[in-house]
Formats: structure tokens, C-alpha cells, sequence
């Protein structure tokens, strides 16, 4: 039986479903390589493009509709036709070019025509595009060193769980400009090693026309984007990050594409077909974009290629794979509640998109074995996280997306002394896969939504956060700020996502340059000086965050697949569970504190405080006391602690080791 089947039996009676899928995978793999490695063949990026030979300069394009294609650029005073490429076979065609022709960092662009008409676009397979300052077009700049990148990171191994500090290197300055890829490394980098995140997951990195994208409308595949510095800088932020111990993601965009002409792959060829479906199939409704055609295989070379140029180039350690839901159903999941298990197999499924996921998972392992892939994915595909000889798509985690949206429900609808406690612990801890764990993502942060912080305490933000003020509503802000992070991160998956800045409770939202605000910069940085200047509460809430994700980290405790509850009394406000040789418990009841409150525990030692979200070093009034708890209960049956839980508070204990004599 599949390995698919023993995970979850309520899936037999689609056996015939899923047995399609990996019929479907095998003869599309079949097609693309026969027996080989797909690494063999997810080779695009080293044909097409420029490449420096013993001779000079090669450049290569796929546009089988085209009629011709010409290169123009500084190189020949912009002439449009003085160029042509000769036509290959299969729709390639290639232009040869002596050495002196060109240099890392001439501008081009390549000319199409179909007909009479003549169109000018970005080239495919560019490494390095540039928005012109004067004019604002768009350019292709030629890169391909002749010398290889000094990597350093030989002996690298990331770290098996992921703890994630999710990041757009734009906006990591508190300067009002773009950040670069350098200064991330210099000065971001450190801040995530010293809080005890082991990976960071960079946004925005895919080249994008539109900085308000958040660099999920990507126009440019092969391309890091030149805000934020040139390829060599990119490469050494991720170098920088491997002598730290830090696993670098790509936040990739596979789903969707730009409709852009002159700046994307959009007709390039000068058919809307060439990538993407034609017609209505290949227009995304709700996000204005291009779909792919994933049944295409020279799509899939296009794709697949793009994956281990990224693994390969830039050395990166995984892909949080944006927009999976989109891709998997042919209304893009738009409206669909999935509530029963038939929706995920029926003709809205987009089976060639389940299939390119299979091989786009397959290659990575074939690239890179140890690599971490992500899956975005909000209506629970069955398999998603299954191995593909078991039936599944091949991911290792996908993202508990439901987890913000309820807290942000919850405290958009409810006082907190109304949640339901075994509501709250179900969705938390009841999952079909490994899961990513979070709180809130740059999604929660966007203009038209709040962070976490910001929802729970409003203006009293601008005026209340002194460390010697304290208010009714930033009290409780603080408080359960820093309860639904421990909360979350503990109980809540098998790793856990933070969004930069957030764990310091960051004031405001993000809303990038756009005409509407100015092209302003206020909103679209960092303001990390509100940790550094050591008299505001922030710097005690990125505090708490240090202690709680070393101490996840530490105590290795994510590698249990779920905690282990040990109390729930919905009247009381009182949660307590145990996880990796730890006790979780949390008070809460937005008034009252529990004295002498009996809580199970699994072993009879005595057991030590570690921290408590009510520390005075974390914002705290430092009212529960650290000293040893004895697990001896006399007239209780097993083992338990006595505790005193003041309101709004939470606290995590460790068995002390047993003194051999």
C-alpha cells in the first residue's frame, strides 16, 4: 500500500485518483529524460543566454512562432535589425559575437519580429536586468564572469528543523531607499544568528518591474533583482549566511508570471501561448498575471531549469514555493472552501500543475538531497508533504495558513477572555502533514491589513511604549503578544516562521512606494533603532523572542510531531502540554490569577522555571518566581506542579536532571 494510504485511510476510495497522479508523473518524466536524471536535463540556463566562449560571446533564445529575432543594444548604437540571430532548429535561434562585442554590463535588449511588426523585450535567460534612471526602461545587462564567485561554504549543513526569519532585504534598512544585498548580510545576518533563527527566506529576490509587488509578479526568472545590488552581492549574502549557520530559502515564484511584453516572457515569441495557456486559461482573474502551461515540456525546461540555477548559482538551500493553491485548481482555488475530500480530486484539479510539482521536487532532490521546499498551499491537498514514491507531491512542509488567520479573527472579534481554548488547541495541533507554524507573515503586515502588535494595541503604540509606562492596553498588547508567539511556536507545527520585524512587535504596517503615498519610503523599511535605543518596550519583546527560539532551537523540541496536552480547562482560561522534555502553560484569563494551580506533569523531578512571559527583562512585572517546583503533589495521584499564574501569562518549565550519587 502507498505510503499515502497508511497516513490517511479516508483516502482509498480515490485510490484510482491518485494512482492517475503518479501515472501522469512517470510518463511526463518519461518524456522529458526517458531513464535519466532530470538534473540532466533542467540544463536551459547553461544554452540559452549569453555565455562567453573560447571565441568571444554566444547568445541563445527559444521563440519558435518568431519570424526573426535581432540583439540591439550599446554595442551597435541600438540598431534593431544591423543583428539577426540564425534559426536553429526546434525554435532556437543563437548569434555569435567576438569577444571585443561585448562585457559584463552592456546593455541589450533583443528585437522580435513576427510579420511586420517589430517588438522589443527583455531576453529570456537574463542573469541581470536594470531599470534605466533617465528613461525607465528596462534593460538586459550582459553578465557572465569569466572568473567563479570565492564561495566559502564547502562544509555548510543546515540545520534539520527549520526556524524561519522570513525577509525582504529592501526593506531591512531604516533608510528611506532600497536596502542591498551587502548590507543584509552585514547587518541584518547578525540579528538573525543572535535571535536563534537558523534560515532566513528571502522575498522579492526574482527580478519584478513593480517594487509594490513584494516580488510576486516576477518578470525576469534567471535574474536577482539589481535594487538591492549585482549578482556577486546576492551570492555574498548567502556565503555570509552559511559561516553563520543560517539555511537560505528563495521565496520562488513558479505560480504566475508578469503580463509585462517588453519586461517579462509575456509574447516573447509573439504568441500568448509560448509559456502560458492561451485564451481565458492562461489569464489569472484575481491577480491580473499569466498562468503556465505546466503540460508544455519545454515550459517545464524553462521552470525546472530555473530551479537549479538558483540551487546551483546562488547556493541556496530550498524554495518556499508561492501560490501552490493557485496552481493546483483550474479556478485557482478562488471562493472554494474544500470541505470534503472529493473537491481535491475532480475536474477542477490542475493535474499537470500536481505533475510539474512532482518533478520540480524530484530535481531539487537530485540537485541538492538535503534542500527544504515550502509549499503555500490553504486548501490542504492530500500528499502534499508525502515522498513522490508514496503518492505524493514530494513537499516537505507546507504552511499552517489557517494559524494567522485565526488569531487575527479572534482578535478582531473577540475580547480574549471569549476564546475557545479547544478551538484554539485543534487548530493548532491536529495536522495531516509537516507544517510551518506562524503567527503572521509579511501578509498580516501589508497596508489594508495590521500586524498582530498594531491590532492589539493601536495608537497607544505612538505614545505608550516608554519601558516605565504602562497602560491597561499595552499591557495587555504585550502580553499576549508574547503568549501567542509561545503558543504558536511550541504547539503549533514541525518548524516556525517569523516575519522581519515582527517579532519585536514593529509599529505600523508595510506599504512600499506607489503614487498614492508619494512614492514614499516611510512605510517600507525597518526601524530596528527601536530595539537599540533601550528605552522602549520593543527591545524587551525581540528579547523574548531571542530566549523562546533558542530555546525551541535548543531543545529540539519541533522534531515531536505534536505536543502533549496535559491540561485544558476552558473555565479557568488554562492551557498545559508538554514538548521536547518541556511544560508549556499559559494563563489565559485576562483577570484573575491561579494560585496554587495543579498541573500534570509526566516525570517526578523537580522542575526548573526557564523564563516566563511576565520576566521584567521581556516587559513583564516579574510577578511568578523562579524557584524550583517539586512534582510531589501530596493527595494527587501522579506526578504535577503546583504553580501561581498571574493574569495574561505563560511560562515554561524543565524537569532538572536526576544527581547520580
Amino acid at each position: 500500500m502507498l505510503q499515502i494510504f497508511e497516513q490517511d485511510r479516508a483516502l482509498i476510495p480515490f485510490r484510482r485518483d491518485i494512482e492517475l497522479r503518479m501515472d501522469n508523473y512517470r510518463r511526463m518524466r518519461h518524456t522529458l529524460v526517458q531513464n535519466g536524471n532530470l538534473s540532466d536535463f533542467a540544463n536551459a540556463h547553461t544554452y540559452y543566454g549569453f555565455h562567453h566562449t573560447l571565441d568571444g560571446w554566444v547568445y541563445r533564445e527559444w521563440a519558435p512562432a518568431a519570424d526573426a529575432l535581432y540583439l540591439m543594444g550599446d554595442f551597435n548604437g541600438w540598431n534593431q535589425t544591423s543583428h539577426p540571430l540564425t534559426r536553429l532548429e526546434n525554435g532556437n535561434w543563437e548569434l555569435r559575437l567576438p569577444e571585443e562585442a561585448l562585457h559584463d554590463g552592456s546593455r541589450v535588449r533583443t528585437v522580435v519580429r513576427n510579420g511586420d511588426a517589430l517588438t522589443a523585450h527583455i531576453p529570456l535567460y537574463a542573469r541581470r536586468v536594470v531599470q534605466d534612471p533617465v528613461s525607465f526602461d528596462w534593460l538586459c545587462e550582459v553578465w557572465d564572469p569569466v572568473e567563479a564567485y570565492p564561495w566559502t561554504d564547502g562544509d555548510f549543513h543546515p540545520d534539520a528543523i527549520p526556524l524561519i526569519y522570513e525577509s525582504h532585504v529592501g526593506m531591512a534598512t531604516e533608510e528611506y531607499r532600497p536596502g542591498t544585498y551587502r548590507e543584509f548580510a552585514d547587518n541584518v545576518l547578525p540579528r538573525v544568528k543572535d535571535l536563534g533563527y537558523n534560515t532566513v527566506q528571502l522575498m522579492a529576490v526574482m527580478e519584478h518591474p513593480y517594487y509594490g509587488s513584494f516580488g510576486y509578479q516576477v518578470s525576469s526568472f534567471f535574474a536577482a533583482s539589481s535594487r538591492f545590488g549585482y549578482p556577486e552581492d546576492l551570492k555574498y549574502l548567502v556565503n555570509r549566511a552559511h559561516e553563520l549557520g543560517i539555511s537560505v530559502l528563495l521565496d520562488l515564484v513558479h505560480s504566475h508570471a508578469v503580463k509585462n511584453t517588453v519586461e517579462g516572457i509575456n509574447m516573447f515569441d509573439g504568441t500568448e501561448y509560448q509559456f502560458f495557456h492561451a485564451g481565458p486559461e492562461g489569464e489569472h482573474p484575481a491577480w491580473g498575471t499569466k498562468c503556465f502551461d505546466y503540460g508544455k515540456p519545454q515550459v517545464l525546461h524553462f521552470l525546472l531549469s530555473n530551479l537549479k540555477f538558483w540551487l546551483e548559482e546562488y547556493h541556496l538551500d530550498g524554495f518556499r514555493f508561492d501560490g501552490v493553491t493557485s496552481m493546483l485548481y483550474h479556478n485557482h482555488g478562488l471562493g472554494a472552501a474544500f470541505t470534503n475530500l472529493r473537491m481535491y480530486f475532480s475536474m477542477n484539479t490542475d493535474t499537470e500543475a500536481i505533475t510539474y510539482l512532482q518533478l520540480a521536487n524530484a530535481l531539487i532532490r537530485e540537485v541538492r538531497p538535503n534542500a527544504v521546499t515550502i509549499a503555500e498551499d490553504m486548501s490542504g491537498m492530500p500528499g502534499m508533504c508525502v515522498p513522490i514514491e508514496g503518492g505524493g507531491i514530494g513537499f516537505d512542509y507546507r504552511l499552517a495558513m489557517g494559524l494567522p488567520d485565526m488569531w487575527i479573527r479572534l482578535i478582531k472579534e473577540q475580547k480574549d477572555e471569549a476564546w475557545n481554548l479547544d478551538a484554539i488547541w485543534h487548530e493548532l495541533t491536529v495536522r495531516m502533514a509537516p507544517t510551518v507554524a506562524y503567527v503572521e507573515s509579511h501578509d498580516q503586515a501589508l497596508v489594508g491589513d495590521q500586524t498582530v502588535m498594531f491590532r492589539l494595541a493601536g495608537a497607544s503604540m505612538y505614545t505608550d511604549m516608554d519601558r516605565i509606562c504602562h497602560t491597561q492596553v499595552i499591557d495587555r498588547a504585550m502580553a499576549l503578544h508574547k503568549m501567542l508567539r509561545l503558543l504558536t511556536a511550541s504547539a503549533g507545527g514541525t518548524a516556525y516562521l517569523n516575519f522581519m520585524g515582527n517579532e519585536f512587535g514593529h509599529p505600523e504596517w508595510i506599504d512600499f512606494p506607489r503614487e498614492g503615498n508619494g512614492w514614499s519610503y516611510q512605510y517600507c523599511r525597518r526601524q530596528w533603532s527601536l530595539v537599540e535605543n533601550g528605552y522602549l518596550k520593543y527591545g524587551q519583546l525581540n528579547a523574548f523572542d531571542r530566549r523562546m527560539i533558542h530555546t525551541i532551537r535548543d531543545s529540539g523540541l519541533l522534531r515531536e510531531w505534536a505536543p502533549q496536552l496535559k491540561l485544558l480547562r476552558q473555565n479557568d482560561h488554562m492551557l498545559a502540554y508538554e514538548r521536547g522534555g518541556l511544560v508549556f502553560v499559559f494563563n489565559f484569563d485576562p483577570q484573575n490569577t491561579h494560585m496554587d494551580y495543579i498541573i500534570p506533569v509526566s516525570t517526578g523531578r523537580d522542575h526548573e522555571v526557564l523564563f516566563t512571559t511576565d520576566d521584567e527583562e521581556f516587559g513583564g512585572f516579574g510577578n511568578i518566581g523562579h524557584e524550583l517546583c517539586s512534582a510531589f503533589v501530596p493527595g494527587y495521584s501522579g506526578p504535577a506542579l503546583r504553580l501561581c499564574l498571574p493574569p495574561r501569562t505563560a511560562m515554561v518549565l524543565r524537569p532538572i536532571a536526576e544527581v547520580s550519587g
